[in-house]
């Protein structure tokens, strides 16, 4: 099995492991924290460094409070990891919150911050995702408070989240720090970032893609349909071509052809299955077999 390489995210960005552990789910692990500090540790030695995370994930325990524990356990893991969190989104609560709804102002990206590096106890983010994007965003006002947040040193890179191309190139125009990622859904199933220009944008500017539910939240396995299954069908006789792979790892090995480079964030808390994930960077597909998926999911053939 082959450790993670290190890639830099975008010129002059953080470097990033080409696997990401997503820790979106750690609340519904269950586990000690003492469990949880020794799974941080196998994914490490492995070479996947980078860990994700938003202030959002988990409830009661927040999942960044439950890895702050973890981190206060062995302090001394946090050198060893690159932190990402997400500010942006604001669910119902019981005093005056009534719908979910999207917050890009400064206070509230400043209170997310705040939240966030209280939870993990540490005193600086890596990077800073905008969740999802605010139609109500004012990029004036974000680009000062980003301004602010890396003078304060609470935040070292920024970047966003479920943005499309155009919302992308209207944040950057007003900060001067390059943003470092657009952390976008990418799989068989959905191919709205293949098809509306944000991956392109992304490779024009040299920016790497974070790719999230690369499983499609599990539907490849578990629906089913005529699509999922023929879906199926073929992820496994791509995998039979070449020997002894798995339709998890054909799904990787997908992804990660797409001349953006995604680096694929991993959902799983098992670390035999993220092993397993791993070893799709052995796994290179021909052209022939990359679209024969994409024609076995869509259901037509290229135009």
């Amino acid at each position: 099995m082959a450790l993670v390489n290190s890639v830099e995210m975008a010129p002059n960005g953080p470097h990033f492991s080409e696997f990401v552990q997503g820790y979106w789910r750690m609340n519904d692990w269950r586990r000690t924290v003492q469990e949880h500090l020794t799974f941080l540790k196998q994914h490490v030695a492995l070479g996947i460094t980078t860990v994700d995370h938003a202030h959002v994930y988990g409830q009661a325990p927040s999942c960044e409070e439950l890895f702050g524990r973890v981190l206060k356990l062995d302090p001394g893991m946090r050198a060893n990891i690159q932190i990402v969190s997400k500010c942006g989104i604001e669910l119902v609560d019981e005093d005056s919150v009534q719908v979910n709804h999207y917050d890009s102002t400064p206070r509230a990206i400043e209170n997310s911050v705040d939240l966030s590096l209280s939870r993990l106890g540490v005193d600086q983010l890596d990077v800073l995702l905008v969740h999802r994007p605010d139609w109500l965003m004012d990029v004036d006002a974000i680009g000062e408070c980003f301004k602010n947040l890396t003078k304060s040193g609470k935040v070292s890179h920024f970047g966003v989240s479920n943005f499309t191309s155009s919302q992308f190139d209207l944040l950057q125009s007003r900060i001067d720090q390059r943003l470092v990622t657009n952390q976008v859904e990418i799989n068989p199933v959905n191919f709205k970032v293949v098809d509306d220009g944000t991956l392109d944008q992304l490779q024009q500017y040299r920016v790497r893609p974070m790719a999230w539910s690369c499983l499609a939240g599990g539907r490849i396995f578990n629906e089913d349909s005529d699509r999922m299954s023929r879906l199926r069908t073929c992820l496994l006789e791509v995998a039979a071509e070449h020997g002894e792979y798995s339709l998890e790892q054909v799904v990787f090995a997908w992804i990660r052809k797409l001349p953006s480079r995604p680096v694929a964030i991993l959902g799983s808390g098992n670390i035999d299955r993220v092993k397993s994930s791993l070893d799709s960077s052995h796994l290179q597909l021909n052209q022939e077999q990359w679209y024969r998926i994409w024609v076995a999911s869509s259901g037509v053939n290229v135009p």
